[in-house]
């Protein structure tokens, strides 16, 4: 099994506070911008309404409870009560809209995401495991969706209170506000030393997270494989070393979060310490009324609040900076297989398929295929075989447009097909390879794949490659929903289905990819009559591992060390004695091998 190290690290830097990512998130709250300014308007009124409950209780203790007049400090109790019912309705109102955005904008980037990824090229996902792609989609996005929920509207709100609190005390007394603000230097200091280490937590800690996600899903996917080669200990090991690092992560922020909230707690106590001295001497120099001390009181406490809730925010921030760095990421992903500006059409009916001077290295200078060159005509049946290694896979790779070419050119009906968009050119196609993907869906749409093809049309592939006699002893036949991966079908079973799904799509060109290689003797010898009969009039390339299965083809190209060592028919190759004569030998010996066995 492969570490989730082995994979090319996504390493972030940058500053604590990136303007342009946030103007980047920000314009994913664009199409909602009415919504977020109602979200804005209510935290201001909502800052207004905290505002007004300490001068209330200045009006009670100072005028109304000295002069015992009930009727006026009924008043106040009543509007005191109505202030605290606009807080419950402002603050209803409040988190429903920002949620609601929120969920919108979470909604927004995940069809991003899932766009950019349909479109990225094959290259990407060999570089990136799919465990930290999932963690792109799910954990990263969710922490966007805090930021505009928590963070951004919610910061408006905590410097609206703060701002409006400033004003109250300075009108209130501007002397014992100064006193309350001689913490402000210490708990500004306090602040930038947090949000200079609070960031490079986070981002440790989403790349831990990436790493983790990968592992598992790793190892959940080959999971046969795991028990079979008794990797269950080690692979625990190397589980617990990538999960130690994740929590070692986590409590590096943890410690800084319980480092900063004590202080700030231990600042606004010395605050409220200084306003009970200072206010005190003033109330016995007849320089402040009991009520304004209280009403300053509880003004420093809802000081301290918006602090400590706009360190929370700051979290928030801080994790969402870490989290779109690697959304963008992702986004700013340039496509390395792209479609040309003014793509061309192709003329049909198909004429040919041409490989011409081909070379192709997936990393470096490393050729896998070196100056190919092979054409295929309309309604011809070519059979690649080679060794394992020998290039074979990668001519389907290329002439799919999965990868590009790095020399030479694939002509399909002569033109290169680097000039046709890449749906147009698949269209043209339907391949059946060996490793078999099933989606969880039922037997009809594994084979339909969205397409608006007719039940009658999967029931008649179904037949054609004697699909229907295992589909219909299912509970449900074609409407039978089929477990991840096809876990519960046999592999042949599966590649019967793929080969419904290649056949009933009616495409041009027919790619095998060592299709018959997971199948029984009877299977094959059911497929071999389905594909004879199917492939009249169709252009077929077929990568085979059973040389007993390409005997009938037009013609052979036999590849070695990424090039063409060898080409003819069957008969023709093995009289030359060459490559292919050494194939089939050393197969023949196998198969009488395995029978006397």
């Amino acid at each position: 099994m492969l570490m989730a190290e082995q994979y090319e690290e996504d390493e972030i830097s940058g500053r604590a506070y990136d303007a342009r990512l946030m103007k980047r998130l920000l314009r994913f709250g664009k199409p909602y911008t009415l919504q977020l300014l109602a979200g804005v308007l209510l935290l201001l009124g909502l800052s207004g309404l905290e505002l007004i409950g300490p001068i209330l209780t200045k009006e009670a203790v100072d005028k109304y409870i000295p002069a015992k007049d009930l009727p006026g400090l009924l008043r106040i109790l009543i509007l005191y009560g109505l202030v605290l019912v606009g807080l419950f309705a402002g603050r209803f109102l409040q988190i429903y809209i920002t949620n609601w955005v929120g969920q919108k904008i979470m909604l927004d980037i995940r069809s991003q995401i899932f766009d950019k990824l349909a479109r990225l090229s094959i290259s990407y996902f060999d570089r990136n495991p799919v465990g930290r792609i999932m963690t792109r989609i799910s954990s990263d996005v969710e922490v966007i969706n805090q930021m505009f929920t928590q963070g951004v509207v919610a910061i408006f709100g905590d410097v609206f209170i703060l701002v409006g609190i400033i004003v109250a005390m300075l009108v209130l007394n501007w002397k014992l506000a100064l006193v309350t603000f001689v913490v402000l230097p210490f708990l500004f200091w306090v602040a930038f030393l947090f949000k200079v280490k609070v960031r490079d937590a986070f981002r440790e800690m989403r790349r831990r997270l990436a790493k983790v996600n990968a592992y598992l899903q790793e190892n959940i996917v080959g999971m046969r494989i795991v028990q079979l080669f008794r990797r269950e200990k080690l692979n625990l090991e190397q589980f617990q070393d990538l999960n130690r690092g994740l929590m070692e992560s986590h409590l590096k922020t943890v410690l800084y979060f319980s480092l900063f909230y004590p202080t700030v707690e231990l600042l606004s106590s010395v605050a409220i310490a200084l306003i009970l001295w200072s206010g005190g001497g003033m109330i016995l120099k007849d320089a402040l009324t009991l009520g304004a001390l209280i009403a300053f009181l509880q003004y420093a406490e809802r000081f301290y609040m918006p602090v400590r809730d706009l360190a929370e925010k700051y979290n928030i921030l801080q994790s969402s900076m870490a989290s779109s760095e690697r959304l963008f990421e992702l986004l700013d992903e340039e496509i390395a297989v792209k479609d040309p500006a003014a793509p061309q059409k192709l003329t049909m009916p198909l004429d040919s398929v041409e490989f011409r001077n081909v070379s192709f290295a997936y990393a470096g200078r490393e050729w896998v295929l070196k100056n190919v060159s092979f054409r295929v005509e309309s309604g011809e049946t070519v059979a690649i075989v080679g060794y394992t290694g020998a290039g074979k896979t990668t001519l389907i790779n290329l002439l799919s447009r999965f990868y590009d070419v790095q020399e030479g050119q694939i002509l399909v009906n002569g033109r290169d097909i680097r000039e046709i968009a890449q749906c147009d050119l698949r269209r043209l196609m339907a391949i059946v390879q060996q490793d078999v993907f099933i989606f969880a869906r039922t037997v009809e749409e594994n084979i339909r794949l969205g397409s608006a093809i007719s039940g009658e049309r999967v029931m008649a592939a179904a037949q054609a490659v004697s699909a229907d006699r295992f589909i219909e002893k299912l509970p449900g036949g074609y409407d039978e929903k089929l477990e991840e991966r096809g876990a519960t079908l046999s592999a042949g079973e599966r590649q019967l289905l793929s080969f419904a799904r290649a056949l009933v799509h009616d495409p041009p060109i027919l790619i095998l990819d060592e299709a018959t290689s997971s199948v029984d003797t009877e299977t094959e010898q059911l497929i071999q009559k389905a594909i004879a009969r199917l492939l009249e009039g169709r252009t077929a390339i077929v990568i085979a591992h059973r040389l007993s299965t390409i005997q009938r083809a037009d013609r052979i190209i036999v590849l070695h060390d990424g090039q063409v060592r060898e080409t003819g028919t069957h008969q023709e190759l093995l009289r030359q004695r060459g490559l292919y004569y050494r194939l089939y030998q050393l197969q023949s010996e196998n198969h009488a091998v395995s029978k006397s066995a």
